[in-house]
């Protein structure tokens, strides 16, 4: 079987049961990805937000609601059920959220982002299974829809191969 890439832009996010395909997006600089995975539905889906809160330009976050935390989240999440993945099940996985074009912390954009996914996660009952988040290097990261097997790529450093089907862990990069 050959493995089918879907790129995910930013903004946008796909949720597959193809178990030929491998959910990938690009360029995660101060946006994060919500990487998830129920590894008995074969559920995967890829979640690339860039801004925390849907209030900054409600028009928008009924047109683009995954370009928000607050609206992305929850529909990535939906849409997984959708397709037959269940909470108990799921295995999630959050990278991101650097300091970017910020040197001097001004708009904090990243870190903001990883709070207030964290803040829904946490309301949701939801466990973040690995977080690689903050530092200042952008990221590329992808999923394999059968195995839940990712591949993360930061900027000059090594590719990562890591199963998200893990115990618990913290950030990464202190973000």
């Amino acid at each position: 079987m050959t493995n089918q890439a879907r790129h995910i832009g930013i903004g946008e996010c796909q949720v597959s049961k193809d178990l030929g395909e491998t959910l990938i997006t690009h360029a995660l600089g101060s946006c994060i990805a919500v990487l998830v995975h129920d590894p008995v539905a074969k559920v995967a889906g890829l979640l690339h937000f860039m801004l925390p809160e849907s209030s900054l330009d409600p028009d928008k976050a009924s047109r683009r609601p995954f370009v928000y935390a607050d609206t992305g989240i929850p529909l990535l999440f939906q849409t997984a059920y959708q397709l037959g993945a269940a909470k108990a099940r799921m295995h999630v996985m959050a990278t991101g959220g650097a300091q970017m074009l910020d040197p001097n912390g001004t708009f904090n954009i990243g870190k903001r982002n990883h709070l207030a996914m964290r803040k829904i996660f946490w309301k949701a009952g939801v466990i973040v299974h690995k977080e690689d988040v903050g530092g200042t290097s952008s990221r590329t990261v992808s999923i394999d829809v059968a195995t839940g097997r990712v591949q993360l790529r930061t900027f000059g450093e090594p590719e990562q191969i890591m199963q998200i089907h893990a115990k618990p862990s913290t950030t990464r990069n202190g973000a």
